[in-house]
């Protein structure tokens, strides 16, 4: 009588987990923008988990390099993008990269606590202003209302404080006219500020040089002073 061989026995090999599993949550990707990559590095270390939040971070040096990431990857749900970086300064670079990527959600990541500088990045389309110079608690604070999940409520009075988007400074009569400018009377304001001419307004704009004039006559007229140095000295 033939004999049929048994099939041999398949041993089915479990590779070992590497770590615990991690808890159910939400996740984020955010792209930090800095030129400082001890800053970087830092942000990474000490925010890749917040509470059940578990945060992918992207990183970019320059602006150019942090527009060419927000195009090539899908999914980043926010950025926070330095105000002083070696290819752009200022508001500048806000600017640049809203019309660059105009569904981006770009948060301002910055030292400089200047009630004026809030207030225009607010108006240029910042969805946050994130400061540098806190705690970190602060900063945690700030991660977890920038990133709540569309259509959440805001946290009521105890919880998250509406501060951690937009913090406030110290104000006056004159930033209080500037809240009321529009985004093209801010992006004159600002270029005037850097010291640009009219001619290189004009340039940066794509304006001809009499709506230029208009302009700069108008907000002086709206902020009430007397001249175009009168007006750089106020915000120096």
């Amino acid at each position: 009588m033939e004999m049929i061989a048994s099939a041999p026995e398949v041993t089915r090999v479990t590779r070992p987990f590497d770590g615990p599993p991690l808890a159910a949550g939400r996740r984020a990707r955010v792209l930090l923008v800095d030129d400082h990559e001890l800053v970087r590095c830092g942000v990474k270390s000490m925010y890749s988990r917040i509470d059940d939040l578990d945060i992918e971070w992207l990183e970019a040096s320059t602006l150019q390099e942090a527009i060419q990431i927000h195009q090539r990857e899908q999914g980043i749900d926010a950025v926070l993008l330095d105000l002083n970086l070696s290819d752009c300064k200022g508001l500048q670079g806000l600017r640049q990269f809203l019309q660059s990527q105009p569904d981006a959600r770009v948060a301002i990541f910055s030292g400089t606590q200047d009630e004026f500088v809030v207030r225009q990045a607010r108006a240029l389309g910042a969805v946050a202003y994130v400061g540098k110079g806190g705690d970190a608690a602060s900063l945690r604070t700030a991660l977890l209302n920038l990133l709540r999940p569309a259509g959440t409520p805001a946290p009521p009075p105890g919880g998250m404080p509406s501060s951690a988007l937009f913090p406030r400074f110290p104000s006056s009569a004159m930033y209080d006219r500037v809240a009321e400018l529009g985004a093209r009377h801010l992006e004159i304001l600002e270029l005037v500020l850097s010291g640009c001419t009219n001619q290189e307004i004009s340039s940066a704009t794509q304006l001809s040089l009499g709506t230029v004039k208009n302009y700069v006559s108008s907000l002086l007229l709206a902020l009430d002073v007397r001249s175009r140095s009168h007006l750089i000295s106020l915000f120096r």
